[in-house]
């Protein structure tokens, strides 16, 4: 017996030595807590900090052609016409204003070695400059390398190497109560930690089109837009973005846009310089948001405990009516991932592209059933999505979608999504204008900008008249010279 114990002693000792170094290991990459102990999060903090930036926004003085409301009758007497016949406009005048030099920050968070940078949309969104400083107080030029109001996220770009990218998480990982750090330059004070914990996942505020936000009571103020939210480890999981309170500083909850969102949106803005939007083609909401909303009429609907996504209506042409979805069926999972509110379902659709499939499971007449979509684009086809970078104008355009078509109650026209410095931005063209005419031709694809670019380029007179409108419903009219 003693024999065996001679042998058997040994083992036991390189078993736990093994165990020891495995467990060292484990504590070194990322320190464990305890249930009941309080939680050490400078590992997190030290891992993330160098990896956030400080984002300085410039956006020049420009001189802007507006439309101003007229007075009628100003411009009866002014003009024995002008009460009859108006001016062409509905009764507005065009002048031209000056706009302030106009300066903002924000964070930013390096995702990769060679400079690339995540941050919102709203922190960018129609610079003429912008600055980003490291952690180590280095300054860089950006660039926009591409964005998106949608999401409000935003890609730029550094010319830079070796620098301190943060090791990006798995958002849907994170779960409700686990502690988390939001870093930035909130109020201008660089280089900022706040600490809290998730507090509720796939929520949607109203604010942006696309949203499944993680929210947290770790501060976010001013300043944070754009900045990390770190797990433990000093993982990002998620963007910073915005803020709920009334008295616009922090009050009890910010919220970050997930990760798992961020990656599908970079790799689009990458490969394509828009977002691949998949589409569903339907309308309708959470169903007990639809459920209050019948009582208040005075109706009486009963879903039980059923929770989902509500179908109200299902667009004609879409990829729910291809696929034999109904009004007044509810979707309960998507992809096998269980959907009690319209968030979750943005959160299922946003990670796809045109083409793709998804499977739903839905309820219709108390029964479930579950069937294939194969998704759309905005446009209602299955293909990717052009995007025009027209050097010469110094601006990035795409054919836009039925909710745009619907919403303005117009056929055709080209979004700009993007403006540079160039001649559309000279002209005080910005990102959203709806380009439908210019010279007189209808502009309803890629192809016609490009021909009736070229065509005004070589003629005697290289101007641009161009006619659109903007998101909201206002007319406008440029003229837009391609010579200096």
């Amino acid at each position: 017996m003693k024999k065996i114990w001679n042998y058997i002693l040994p083992a036991l000792s390189l078993v736990a030595i093994a165990f020891s170094v495995a467990a060292f290991n484990r504590a070194v990459a990322a320190p464990a807590v305890a249930v009941g102990q309080p939680v050490d999060l400078t590992y997190a903090a030290e891992k993330a900090l160098p990896s956030v930036v400080h984002i300085k926004y410039v956006q020049n003085s420009k001189v802007k052609t507006i439309d101003v409301q007229s007075d009628p009758f100003s411009d009866f007497f002014s003009d024995p016409f002008g009460g009859f016949f108006g001016r062409g406009n509905g009764g507005t005048q065009k002048r031209q204003v000056q706009t302030p030099r106009r300066t903002a920050t924000g964070s930013g968070v390096i995702i990769s070695a060679d400079g690339y940078i995540v941050t919102n949309n709203h922190v960018v969104d129609g610079a003429d400059e912008l600055t980003v400083t490291l952690n180590d107080n280095k300054e860089f030029s950006a660039r926009i390398v591409g964005a998106d109001s949608t999401t409000d996220l935003a890609l730029i770009k550094i010319d830079g190497k070796n620098l301190p990218a943060i090791t990006i998480a798995n958002s849907d990982d994170i779960k409700v109560g686990e502690w988390v750090l939001a870093v930035g330059n909130p109020l201008g004070l660089n280089n900022t930690v706040t600490a809290g914990i998730v507090s509720a996942k796939a929520r949607s505020l109203g604010a942006n089109g696309v949203e499944a936000f993680i929210q947290t009571d770790a501060a976010i103020n001013r300043g944070n837009s754009g900045g990390a939210l770190v797990n433990t480890s000093g993982e990002l999981v998620g963007i910073n973005a915005m803020l709920y309170s009334q008295t616009g500083s922090y009050s009890g909850y910010g919220f970050a846009i997930p990760t798992t969102i961020m990656n599908k949106v970079v790799d689009d803005l990458k490969k394509y310089g828009t977002v691949q939007r998949a589409v569903i083609g339907i309308q309708g909401g959470d169903v007990k948001n639809f459920v209050d909303a019948q009582k208040e009429d005075g109706k009486d609907v009963d879903f039980g405990t059923m929770e989902g996504v509500y179908i109200d209506k299902v667009l004609d042409d879409g990829a729910a009516a291809d696929a034999g979805l109904k009004k007044g069926d509810v979707i309960i999972s998507a992809d096998g991932q269980k959907v009690t509110k319209m968030a979750e379902l943005q959160e299922v659709l946003v990670k796809k592209r045109p083409g793709d499939k998804v499977s739903l499971t839905y309820m219709r007449d108390k029964k479930k059933n579950t069937v294939t979509v194969i998704l759309k684009n905005e446009q209602g086809n299955t293909k990717v999505v052009k995007n025009a970078d027209l050097d010469v104008l110094g601006a990035n355009f795409r054919e836009i979608g039925k909710e745009i078509m619907n919403q303005l109650n117009i056929s055709y026209g080209l979004e700009v999504i993007k403006v540079n410095k160039g001649k559309l931005s000279e002209a005080g063209i910005s990102r959203g204008f709806i380009i439908q005419k210019i010279n007189d031709e209808s502009i309803k694809t890629i192809d016609d900008l490009q021909k009736v670019v070229k065509d005004a380029s070589t003629s005697k007179e290289p101007v641009l008249y161009i006619q659109g409108i903007y998101p909201t419903g206002r007319k406008a009219y440029f003229a837009v010279p391609l010579q200096d």
